[in-house]
């Protein structure tokens, strides 16, 4: 949207406000862990964002390589992340990294708990960050399925239909299916009472939205590189998921020998 020599990019907006739902919400978990909590969240997120949003951007142009350096690509749009494209996974894996660093410099000046704890804290509010953030792929016409006539099929633009599929006007809203399993994960990890060992909260919000990100990858049909026919983030998924819900019973079994 265009206001004067101003150019407000929807996309980006999404991203900013997930990001500080994301550290409202687990700042205000994280500090019933303990007293002298405060803005700890908020100090570790000013390493873990930046990195987050630059591993992001490296799945998204090492998965679809052919978008940015293929026949028809321009390297320098690998860039412009208002135009779309952050892969979670290197979202999650590299933010998480710089979050650990981040926060074991924080225990040397603080007494806080273990990481786990942390960030089972932040689960939820990175689940809604997600789903916030699949409101921007609406504003860019993309992450859509397969075409569909269904009573609640979105409408795309013929000029973002991918080649084989422009006579089709109505497509499966795949954002929207992941903004509302999201929403539903980060609802169930909110008001689970069960008591779950330091980072088995985490382990199930990988491993739940993993399964959900296989099943919507099958419904996508833009560009992406494959492995046996198979889409590289459906193989991804369903080994994230598999990790995730081994780190899961291993941390519940720790636990247990405690």
């Amino acid at each position: 949207m265009e206001i004067g020599p101003f150019t407000i990019h929807f996309y980006a907006l999404c991203i900013i406000a997930g990001i500080v739902i994301a550290v409202w919400l687990g700042d205000k978990r994280f500090k019933t862990h303990g007293d002298n909590l405060e803005n700890v969240v908020a100090d570790v997120a000013i390493w873990a964002v930046p990195f987050g949003i630059i591993g992001g951007r490296l799945y998204h142009v090492i998965s679809s390589p052919n978008n940015y350096f293929g026949k028809n690509g321009e390297p320098l749009d690998a860039f412009k992340i208002w135009q779309g494209g952050l892969g979670i996974w290197g979202a999650i894996s590299v933010g998480a990294i710089a979050a650990y660093f981040a926060y074991k410099k924080a225990q040397k000046k603080k007494d806080l708990p273990p990481f786990g704890y942390f960030l089972d804290a932040l689960a939820p509010g990175i689940l809604l960050a997600q789903a916030i953030g699949r409101l921007g792929n609406w504003f860019n016409g993309e992450l859509f399925g397969r075409p569909t006539d269904l009573p609640w099929a979105l409408e795309i633009p013929q000029s973002l239909r991918p080649d084989g599929y422009t006579a089709f006007e109505t497509f499966h809203p795949a954002f929207l299916y992941e903004l509302i399993w999201c929403t539903l994960i980060a609802t169930a990890l909110i008001l689970v009472k069960k008591k779950w060992a330091p980072g088995q909260i985490f382990s199930a919000y990988v491993a739940l939205y993993s399964v959900g990100r296989l099943m919507i990858e099958v419904l996508r049909i833009d560009q992406a590189n494959t492995i046996a026919g198979v889409r590289v983030n459906v193989w991804v998924s369903a080994i994230v998921a598999t990790i995730a819900v081994l780190n899961y019973l291993r941390l519940g079994r720790s636990s247990a020998k405690i």
